[in-house]
């Protein structure tokens, strides 16, 4: 194997993250089970060598949950990687669980989120998730969340800070949050921020902002656009479509490329379960955007003033 330096998903650079070095790209596995994120995979043995070439490639950054599936994609972490690189970063959220059925249900109560990080070291098997975010549920999330299910964020912090220092996770990170959501939790010693965040979509900037100022890693999710139906997709953006082409990469190797060109706090965990998007999302680490043409993408949806 080459030396680190020298491996593909490094070739963006690396970012201090929870006391660890990780590299810029990493690895989302929240497409490894099946249809709607429940039950096992399509393809069993591709899931599992698409882990094992993330990792081949450089990719030392692996976000999961262990509602994805429900266990599934961390136990197809664990069959593919265990035991695990001794520099793979492995994080995790809570803050929601599953029925039975497959629906996504809040579980946001500090009792809730114990029993969340417990059953991720127990289908991971490990005495300590490196990193695990706070996924907070909320109309910003998507959902409107009836009266009787809101929990106090300080709460539901005190109890990360608890599970942080009895050793079960190594970091606290937070999710979907607001911008006075993010300040309130910035004292309980944040290392990430996973928000909604694309070329397409501005909206988070503040917060990014934020982040820098703090040395919080930004960790967009739908790095893309959106990954539902009907919603602005980058990939289709005239303008990342043209530069695409003058660059001779894919649009989406565009739309990622822009996101580690914009901010050195950005870290990015495009996910698949195919080896060949795997390798298309890695050689985003490749693209460089001069000024003029990352100008150009900028352009495309200033965030508002």
């Amino acid at each position: 194997m080459p030396p680190s330096s020298q491996l593909p998903a490094r070739a963006a650079g690396t970012l201090p993250f929870a006391g660890r070095e990780v590299a810029r790209i990493g690895f989302g596995a929240m497409q490894l089970p099946g249809r709607g994120v429940w039950g096992p995979p399509a393809d069993h043995d591709r899931a599992v060598a698409v882990l094992r070439q993330a990792v081949d490639l450089g990719v030392n950054h692996i976000d999961t949950a262990d509602y994805y599936g429900r266990s599934v994609s961390n136990e197809l972490i664990r069959e593919a990687l265990h035991p695990y690189p001794e520099d793979l970063v492995l994080v995790s959220k809570v803050g929601a669980v599953r029925d039975d059925d497959g629906a996504w249900l809040p579980a946001q109560r500090p009792e809730e989120l114990r029993a969340g990080v417990e059953a991720n070291l127990r289908s991971l098997a490990v005495d300590r998730v490196d990193v695990v975010n706070l996924r907070l549920t909320g109309p910003e999330g998507g959902r409107e969340v009836p009266p009787e299910e809101v929990v106090d964020l300080d709460s539901q912090l005190a109890e990360m800070v608890a599970l942080r220092d009895e050793g079960k996770i190594g970091g606290v990170g937070v999710s979907t949050v607001t911008l006075e959501q993010l300040r309130q939790a910035l004292p309980a010693g944040v290392v990430c921020v996973q928000n909604p965040y694309s070329l397409l979509d501005r909206a988070g900037e503040p917060l990014l902002q934020l982040c820098a100022e703090h040395g919080v890693a930004w960790v967009p999710y739908f790095p893309l656009g959106s990954a539902f139906p009907g919603m602005p997709k980058v990939t289709e953006n005239p303008t990342v479509v043209e530069v695409a082409g003058q660059l001779g990469a894919t649009p989406a190797q565009i739309g990622l490329a822009w996101l580690l060109a914009h901010d050195e706090h950005v870290l990015l965990i495009p996910g698949t379960s195919s080896p060949d998007h795997l390798l298309e999302n890695i050689g985003a680490a490749q693209v460089r955007l001069d000024p003029a043409t990352k100008a150009a993408l900028d352009a495309v949806a200033p965030p508002a003033a």
